[in-house]
C-alpha cells in the first residue's frame, strides 16, 4: 500500500495565469517529449542484449539453439504480462516515477546477466537466462505504458499520429545504439582484461551502464500531466475533442474493473488490431532477434557484420516511422489503418527479398550480402510503421486515462503470441529441425506481412466511422 501511495500521480496545481499558459505548455511538452524519447531508447538497451551474447554462447558450448530460443522468450513471455498489467498501474500511477524505476531495475538485471558464472551445461544456462530474460520483460514492462499516458495527456488526438511516430523511432535509436554498444562493451573488457572468449558478457554489462545514466534524465525531464504542473488539458489547450471519453463520473480516475472490462476485453476493434498486432510482431521480432545466428548458419557472416546489419535494419525503420506518422496525420486526419496496409505491403516485399536472397543475388549477379542488406532495409523501412500505428490505434479507441491499459494489451498479444510463441519458441524448433528450417521461417515472414495487410485493410472502414462519429458527437456537444 505504501508502495501505490509512493507511485501514486501527483494532484492537480491551480491553473497558472492565461498569459503564461502557452509558452508553459510548448515548454513541457518539448521536455516531457525529450524525457520519454531518451527513456523508451534507453530500455532497448537492456532488452535485446542476448541476441547479440548468444552466438558466442553457442559457440562455446554454454547453450544450443533450442536453448538460446526459448531464454530469449523469457523476455516477451514476461514483458506482455507485465506490459498488460503494468498498463493498468500505470494509469493510476505517476509516469515520471513509474518509467525511471522500470529501468533501473531492468538494467541492474542485465549487468547480474553479463557477471554470472555459466556453467557448460545447456539446460542450466537456459534456466538460469530464461529467469533473467523474465526478470527484464517483467521491469521493461513499466516502459511503454508511462509513456502511452504521458503521450495521451501531453499530445491530442489529431497530432497524436505524427508524434509519436517520432516517439517511436526511440526503439529503434536505442536497438541500434545497443548493437554497437554490444560490440563496444566486448573491446571494454578486453581492455580490462577479461579473455576474448568471454568478451560477450560486455554485451550485457555496458548498455546497461549508460542505461542507468539516462534513467537520471528520464527523473529530470518527466512530468505526468498538464494538470499536474498547474497548465489546462490538452484537450481545452488544443482544442481537439475527437479521443474518446470516459463514461459520467470516470473522468479522473476509472475503476479497475471498468478498465480491464469494458474499455478493453469487451472492445472488439481492439481484438481485431491485435489479431494484426500479433503477425506485426511476428515479423518484427523474428527477423531481428535471430539475425546474428541467421547469417552466420547460412551465409558464414561472422558477428561483427551481422552487428552493422542489424544497426541497417533499425536505422531503416526511422524513415518509414516517420512517414508512416506524417500520412497518417496529413491525409487520414489521425487514422492508422491505411498507412498500415502500405507499411506491410512494402514489408511483404522485404520478407520476399530476404527469403529468395540467394536465388535473386544469382540472376542479378550480385553477392547474396548485397540482398540481404536490401532486405533487411526494407523490411525495416516497413514493419515499424504498423508497430508504432497500431500502438496509436489502441489508445485513440479509449479514453485518456486508459491508454495504458490499452497498449499494455496490444503489447500482451504482440509480444507473448507474435514474439514469444511464434518468433522464439516455434521458430527455434523449426531452424533446429532441418536444413530447411530457415527457408520456412523466411516464408513465414513474408506470408505474415500478407495477412497483416489484408486485417489493417478491413479495419479501414471501422476506423474511419469511429472517428467521423466522435467528431459529430463533439461538434453536437459544443452547440
Amino acid at each position: 500500500m505504501a508502495f501505490l501511495d509512493f507511485m501514486a500521480p501527483p494532484k492537480h496545481k491551480p491553473e497558472m495565469p492565461a498569459e503564461k499558459i502557452d509558452k508553459e505548455y510548448k515548454a513541457m511538452r518539448w521536455k516531457v517529449f525529450i524525457g520519454i524519447y531518451l527513456g523508451y531508447a534507453a530500455y532497448y538497451l537492456v532488452r535485446k542484449n542476448l541476441s547479440f551474447a548468444g552466438a558466442d554462447m553457442v559457440s562455446l558450448g554454454y547453450i544450443d539453439k533450442v536453448g538460446l530460443g526459448d531464454a530469449m522468450a523469457g523476455m516477451p513471455i514476461a514483458y506482455a504480462v507485465s506490459k498488460f498489467l503494468m498498463g493498468g498501474l500505470s494509469d493510476r500511477s505517476d509516469a515520471r516515477k513509474f518509467m525511471t524505476i522500470g529501468l533501473i531495475l531492468s538494467a541492474l538485471v542485465m549487468i547480474v546477466a553479463g557477471i554470472i558464472p555459466y556453467p557448460k551445461h545447456i539446460g542450466t544456462t537456459t534456466a538460469i537466462l530464461f529467469v533473467l530474460t523474465c526478470l527484464t520483460g517483467w521491469f521493461s514492462g513499466m516502459g511503454w505504458p508511462p509513456c502511452g499516458r504521458v503521450m495521451s495527456h501531453w499530445f491530442s488526438t489529431n497530432e497524436r499520429s505524427f508524434k509519436m511516430s517520432v516517439w517511436n523511432t526511440a526503439h529503434n535509436i536505442g536497438s541500434s545504439s545497443m548493437s554497437w554498444l554490444a560490440g563496444i562493451g566486448g573491446a571494454v573488457l578486453v581492455a580490462c582484461g577479461v579473455s576474448e572468449a568471454e568478451s560477450w558478457r560486455g554485451a550485457f554489462i555496458v548498455p546497461s551502464i549508460a542505461a542507468l545514466a539516462v534513467a537520471a534524465l528520464c527523473w529530470w525531464f518527466i512530468r505526468d500531466t498538464p494538470e499536474s504542473c498547474g497548465l489546462p488539458s490538452i484537450d481545452k489547450y488544443r482544442n481537439d475533442f475527437s479521443g474518446a471519453k470516459a463514461k459520467k463520473g470516470e473522468e479522473d480516475k476509472i475503476p479497475f474493473k471498468t478498465l480491464f472490462v469494458d474499455y478493453v476485453l469487451k472492445n472488439k476493434m481492439l481484438w481485431f488490431i491485435g489479431l494484426a498486432n500479433i503477425l506485426v510482431y511476428l515479423v518484427r521480432y523474428g527477423i531481428s532477434d535471430w539475425l546474428p545466428i541467421y547469417l552466420l548458419d547460412e551465409y558464414g557472416i561472422e558477428k561483427a557484420v551481422s552487428k552493422n546489419l542489424y544497426a541497417y535494419h533499425m536505422i531503416a525503420a526511422i524513415p518509414g516511422t516517420l512517414l508512416a506518422g506524417w500520412l497518417s496525420s496529413k491525409f487520414f486526419q489521425g487514422r492508422c489503418a491505411p498507412v498500415n496496409v502500405i507499411c506491410m505491403l512494402v514489408t511483404a516485399v522485404g520478407a520476399f527479398i530476404y527469403w529468395k536472397a540467394e536465388a535473386l543475388a544469382a540472376m542479378l549477379g550480385v553477392d547474396p550480402l548485397t540482398m540481404i542488406t536490401i532486405a533487411l532495409a526494407i523490411t525495416g523501412f516497413g514493419v515499424y510503421g504498423p508497430v508504432a500505428m497500431i500502438s496509436i490505434q489502441a489508445i485513440a479507441i479509449v479514453p485518456k486515462n486508459a491508454a495504458g491499459t490499452a497498449a499494455g494489451f496490444m503489447g500482451l498479444l504482440g509480444y507473448l503470441i507474435g514474439d514469444a510463441i511464434l518468433s522464439k519458441i516455434a521458430f527455434g524448433r523449426i531452424v533446429e529441425s532441418g536444413a530447411n528450417g530457415w527457408e520456412l521461417t523466411s516464408i513465414g515472414f513474408f506470408a505474415a506481412s500478407i495477412v497483416a495487410a489484408l486485417i489493417c485493410f478491413i479495419a479501414m472502414g471501422k476506423e474511419k466511422k469511429m472517428f467521423e462519429e466522435r467528431i459529430a458527437a463533439a461538434k453536437a456537444e459544443q452547440k
